[in-house]
């Protein structure tokens, strides 16, 4: 009996250090999510203030050149 619960919670110490482990991974996710999201939107600015520049530049030339 007593080598059951020694089983047990030998166990339950192997789920602890998983879900300790899971949530550590969890964290370093959010935290490279968040840093992706972040260059993902200042690459959309960039591309937004390029297209406009390019934009402008298109409506500078003549249309019979």
């Amino acid at each position: 009996m007593n080598d059951d619960f020694e089983a047990l919670e030998h166990k339950i110490e192997q789920v602890i250090a998983l879900v300790a482990q899971l949530r550590a991974e969890n964290e370093v996710l959010r935290n490279q999510m968040a840093t992706a999201e972040a260059e993902r939107l200042h690459l959309r600015q960039t591309l937004t203030a390029a297209r406009e520049r390019l934009e402008g530049l298109v409506d500078k030339i003549p249309e019979d050149a």
